[in-house]
């Protein structure tokens, strides 16, 4: 794990845990991390001074109330934001001009260009090992994806990142062009099942390969 927001090993980790699973309560990650929940809350005590990390009460039940940790607004944008305030900008200019459809054109583009450089390495792969190279692709553009493959023809796609978080806010269209590229590179019928800009942890697809 390398350097994030000046923080390495553990602590990095810690910050990417919550980023991919938030909320999680310091017994969960103890767990993951093979610490005790009062090794673990040390750390996370260190977090939390940082501005990074809170943390919410939560009733248990029987006993005394849990506590569950998740990141900030300030931990959330540690994580890769690939467009700044600039491209908000021209793009307001874009969809007074053109409407959403000149928005999402332009996200499209990107999008199908993205899928044509990687078109002859997707070729002869299954259909599970196009959803594994799409997660692949999705991280290397910042988005943190993983692929799970429930059946030969049907896999789950996670996004445990948004790099266009704050253009997405501004305009929730972007978010068709990329469900667009899914579809795409998959050859399948694909149904967001959560969705961060709805206040999820993560953007997640259901994809069912389309018949031949």
């Amino acid at each position: 794990m390398g350097t994030l927001a000046g923080f390495t090993g553990l602590r990095a980790e810690l910050l990417v845990a919550l980023r991919k699973e938030q909320p999680l309560t310091a017994t969960a990650l103890g767990a993951r991390f093979g610490l005790t929940p009062n090794a673990l809350r040390r750390h996370l005590k260190t977090l939390q001074d940082a501005g990074l990390v809170r943390f919410i009460s939560v009733a248990r039940g029987v006993g005394g109330p849990g506590y569950e940790y998740s990141l900030t607004e300030q931990g959330e944008q540690l994580f890769p934001r690939a467009y700044a305030n600039p491209l908000a900008d021209a793009l307001d200019i874009v969809r007074a001009e053109q409407g959403s459809e000149g928005v999402v054109g332009i996200f499209r583009r990107r999008w199908e260009a993205i899928a044509e450089a990687n078109a002859p390495a997707l070729a002869d792969l299954s259909f599970s090992e196009r959803a594994s190279a799409l997660a692949a692709m999705l991280t290397a553009n910042g988005y943190m994806a993983v692929s799970e493959s429930s059946s030969p023809t049907e896999a789950r796609i996670r996004e445990h990142n948004c790099a266009v978080r704050e253009i997405a806010q501004r305009f929730p269209e972007v978010c068709h062009a990329e469900a667009a590229f899914i579809e795409d590179i998959l050859g399948a019928l694909v149904e967001r099942q959560s969705h961060m800009m709805h206040g999820c942890s993560a953007c997640e697809y259901t994809a069912k390969e389309r018949a031949v």
